[in-house]
């Protein structure tokens, strides 16, 4: 079956998506990349409803972003300044954003939405297109670990509030490096499934798909706080950097 960027969007609506992601505070990663970004602009890659793009937005960049949901994209437009973000609607493999940025950023595991390693090592090109010399490309995904699954299955408990639970279901297909993962909100008001499947790949598969655009691996760390990254760690912040040359 053919990829289509636009059905995460579709499956999920862009209302439960903000509800159920909603306990996430985006200002310790803010905050870095402010840093990171050396200026701007920046461009997102998988912006969705802007969790992360708007507080950039506020902090005084100039933010564009790409993302495969009309419906994500028209819920970004809805918010205070989200009328002010150029987002082209598309395939963050392959399409383009109009400019040249100081930093794109593909955060929340977003780099596993795509379908095989050849689409993942097409989004890595498509950065560093994006990126003015000695540009950054920051991805923020978690690490993959098999051994969390019990004969290829797993249930893990995301948020657990007094009004409303997270659950995750996944299901491991190690020969393809594939999840397939459903999401399950569990609210006062009902409960709504958020599918998505993912590509995973270790953080080394990474660093060789960036080598392969033209970039080196500038930072890798355990969280936005930027603390060491280490064997315990179960996800990382990992920064890339275009070549200055010509």
């Amino acid at each position: 079956m053919a990829f289509d960027p636009s059905e995460y969007g579709r499956r999920i609506p862009a209302d439960v998506y903000d509800e159920a992601y909603g306990h996430l505070d985006p200002e310790t990663a803010v905050n870095r990349l402010m840093a990171l970004a050396d200026g701007g602009p920046v461009c997102e890659f998988g912006i969705g409803t802007g969790r992360l793009a708007l507080p950039l937005l506020e902090r005084g960049l100039r933010v564009a972003g790409v993302e495969g949901s009309p419906e994500m994209v028209d819920r970004l437009r809805a918010k205070p300044g989200g009328n002010r973000v150029e987002v082209a609607v598309g395939d963050f493999a392959h399409t383009r954003a109009p400019g040249e940025f100081g930093l794109v950023l593909l955060a929340f595991n977003t780099i596993f939405a795509l379908p095989d390693q050849a689409a993942q090592v097409a989004c890595f090109r498509n950065a560093a297109a994006h990126l003015r010399p000695g540009g950054r490309f920051v991805i923020e995904a978690w690490v993959p670990d098999p051994g969390a699954f019990r004969a290829g299955g797993a249930l893990r408990p995301i948020r657990v509030a007094p009004d409303a639970v997270l659950l995750e279901a996944a299901e491991l297909h190690p020969a393809e490096q594939r999840m397939t993962t459903t999401k399950v909100w569990l609210t006062d008001d009902g409960m709504h499934l958020l599918p998505a499947n993912h590509r995973y790949a270790w953080p080394a598969e990474l660093d060789l798909m960036a080598q392969l655009a033209g970039m080196t691996r500038e930072s890798r760390w355990a969280d936005w706080t930027a603390r060491p990254f280490t064997d315990d760690s179960r996800e990382h912040i990992t920064v890339y950097r275009r070549g200055t040359g010509a």
